[in-house]
């Protein structure tokens, strides 16, 4: 530990320690920023060598901001040292970088501490990003009782005991201020006398634990540890640490192991059982790291079982019934062969839920089954089966991830869905408008933006910019649950942060993400991610829907499915429905254009067809479709400049999954258009 010596200059000063997190960080000097004013302070960020441009931004925006730049990520205990040596103020706050606080947080803990001369050290109440209560703000101290409840599960089980709920004092009212063992390190208020009496950090600690010892020597000294609930802010919690190649379950659990070793004199026997069960916990992570791809795999498991039973069924008459000694080779090796070929094709790992490569990796398998039933003779019941089998899988093994995408449960590809965030934007002011128009241009991103809702109900029912304000923050937890909203941004200068953690609060039980915007306007900061709000220069890359197989393939699916519909649908629907009617059906009156090759299901709309132009390159956009994203926008005034932007996201990201997604998002737009019609 180090000793600090110093003498005060401020009411306060405020030590963050930031690695890699410079957009997290830039949101929680601003929210510091406003929470200091009329306080005597000075805020002091520790790099620990960060490469994401944390130091180059700090110097540009918050020049007032004391910056010290490590030459390396000495961990969180030595950082703080670092600058705990040169603070100037009375109290000392640590604050982590990823944390957003109230405009009151800094004046309600001052005053507390103020007035309460007998604690050394608080903390306030800490919130996740979805309005929960964080566990880890207020703790008891890992005594080899309490991190044997820990370790085992024992505190998750039973929450409300006093015996079990010792970690996180989960049987205490979070609504309330009261002495406790230990704090969050991500918010910790101390009194400059306390690190006089007892140093500073233990620098042993590289992360994880060190706020635990503190808290332990401050109480040792005779000094109080309160929590105090009449304040808060927002924790993204373990932002640093994704960013880092840090084990960090280890580190954890060495960080307990430290502590029971240093304070409680733990017996050989203690020693032993704790080390054994971070071995377990550890090996326990590892294994489900390494069988979260299996998961996945035994859906297509099941998925080829059935097909070889179906396929049996519509050939035979009959269902998996093989010689006795020829079940073990039927019900496993072409369910592995499938598998084989679909890890190879990387299905379970950097491609997962590709619909393209499942098809192809399937087909492999299936030409490779068909060859080893040639070899061994035995197995070959029938070649009849195998090809019917073969159809199946495909359609299964491809249909169940097809499914999945289509309906949003699954991120785990590339490009995001489109339109699979219903997005509100909280906040009718300038800020608000920009971002919307921000949001627009990012085609890409996800956002599918249903409404504002403004602070009072007087705008109600107005529209800006095409977006209309649905409903006032006093009800938005009915709004989000109502219209199934997904995601709320937060514009810039929209709301107080007191406003911003109330609305959080009030939603906490819905299933929904907020975001934050900062006041640059660079980004939207989530739980989840990062996301960039910058106009990206527009630079020539390789663009799908110029590629020579993509073209085939598009075109292959038009004809297929323009005489599909003209030989199905179309006489259907002409002995049904008048002339007139189909004349007013764009689909339907231009699918002989289709069919020879004049229009496309998908691509930029008719009227606004023209060849795009980037860096002086002209850009192929596919013939004229008859729906598109720019017609999915029927309901908005788009911009020539956001035409262009939906015409090259298309033409960057073209697929024939992006083809059906747009046409299948086109019919229920249609569909929801007749029943408000009617």
């Amino acid at each position: 530990m180090t000793s600090i010596k110093k003498k005060s200059k401020f009411d306060i000063s405020v030590v963050i320690v930031n690695y890699n997190v410079k957009d997290f960080l830039c949101q929680a000097i601003l929210s510091l920023q406003t929470a200091l004013k009329g306080i005597s302070s000075e805020i002091i960020v520790v790099d620990n060598a960060s490469d994401d441009g944390s130091s180059e931004m700090v110097n540009k925006r918050f020049p007032r901001v004391v910056l010290i730049k490590n030459s390396d990520n000495f961990g969180f205990a030595k950082a703080n040292n670092i600058a705990l040596r040169q603070a100037k103020g009375r109290y000392i706050l640590l604050i982590n970088p990823d944390t957003i606080v109230q405009e009151d947080t800094i004046q309600v803990m001052l005053k507390f501490l103020d007035k309460h001369t007998e604690v050394g050290l608080a903390g306030c109440k800490i919130l996740n990003p979805d309005g929960s209560f964080q566990l880890s703000c207020r703790r008891g101290f890992p005594t080899p009782w309490v991190a044997f409840t820990k370790l085992f599960g024992l505190s998750r089980l039973f929450p409300k005991s006093k015996i079990f709920g010792q970690y996180n004092l989960t049987y205490l009212d979070i609504e309330g201020t009261y002495p406790v063992d230990a704090v969050s390190g991500s918010f910790m208020m101390v009194r400059n006398d306390v690190i006089k009496e007892v140093g500073g950090l233990d620098e042993r600690y590289f992360m994880y634990g060190e706020d635990l010892d503190w808290c332990y020597r401050i109480r040792q000294a005779g000094w109080q540890i309160y929590y105090v609930h009449t304040t808060q802010l927002i924790h993204y919690k373990g932002e640093s640490t994704k960013r880092s190649s840090l084990d960090e379950i280890k580190i954890f659990y060495d960080a307990m192991h430290l502590f029971v070793e240093k304070h409680f004199n733990a017996s050989i026997i203690f020693n032993i059982v704790l080390k054994l069960a971070i071995a377990i916990v550890s090996f326990a992570a590892f294994i489900t790291s390494v069988l979260r791809p299996l998961r996945v795999a035994i859906f297509d498991y099941i998925a080829v079982l059935i097909s070889i039973g179906l396929a049996e069924e519509i050939w035979r008459g009959t269902f998996l019934k093989y010689p006795n000694y020829a079940y073990p080779i039927v019900l496993v090796v072409p369910a592995v062969i499938v598998i084989g070929c679909l890890y190879a094709a990387g299905v379970y790992t950097n491609k997962r839920m590709s619909v393209s490569r499942t098809i192809i990796a399937t087909f492999a398998a299936y030409v490779i089954i068909s060859a080893l039933t040639a070899m061994f003779k035995e197995y070959a019941f029938s070649r009849m089966i195998m090809g019917i089998s073969g159809i199946f899988a495909v359609i299964f093994i491809a249909g169940w991830r097809l499914i999945l995408r289509l309906l949003g449960l699954s991120t785990a590809y590339g490009r995001k869905r489109l339109f699979s965030k219903r997005t509100l934007i909280v906040g009718t002011n300038k800020d608000a408008t920009e971002l919307q128009k921000r949001l627009r241009k990012k085609v890409g991103a996800g956002y599918e933006l249903i409404g504002f809702i403004g602070t009072t109900h007087q705008n109600i029912g107005k529209k800006i910019d095409g977006l209309e304000v649905i409903g006032s923050i006093a009800n938005v937890g009915k709004i989000i649950k109502d219209m199934s909203i997904s995601d709320v941004i937060f514009a810039p200068k929209a709301l107080s942060y007191a406003q911003v953690l109330s609305v959080i609060g009030k939603s906490r039980d819905q299933s929904v993400s907020f975001h934050l915007v900062p006041t640059t306007m660079e980004v939207i900061i989530g739980k989840a991610s990062v996301d960039s709000l910058d106009d990206l220069p527009l630079v020539q890359i390789t663009y799908n829907i110029d590629k020579s197989y993509n073209r085939f393939i598009k075109r292959s699916f038009d004809i297929s499915l323009s005489i599909l519909l003209l030989a199905g649908v179309y006489p259907i629907f002409r002995l049904i429905n008048s002339n007139d009617k189909i004349k007013k059906s764009n689909f339907l009156k231009y699918l002989p254009s289709v069919l020879r090759g004049k229009f496309s299901f998908v691509g930029p709309s008719e009227q606004n067809f023209s060849a795009l132009k980037v860096n002086g390159d002209t850009i192929f956009l596919g013939r004229p479709g008859l729906c598109g994203l720019v017609q999915l926008q029927r309901s908005k005034v788009l911009t020539n400049e956001e035409i262009d932007q939906y015409n090259l996201y298309y033409a960057r990201n073209q697929s024939i999954m992006l083809d059906v997604e747009i046409l299948i998002k086109s019919w229920m737009q249609s569909i929801y258009s007749e029943k408000r019609t009617k």
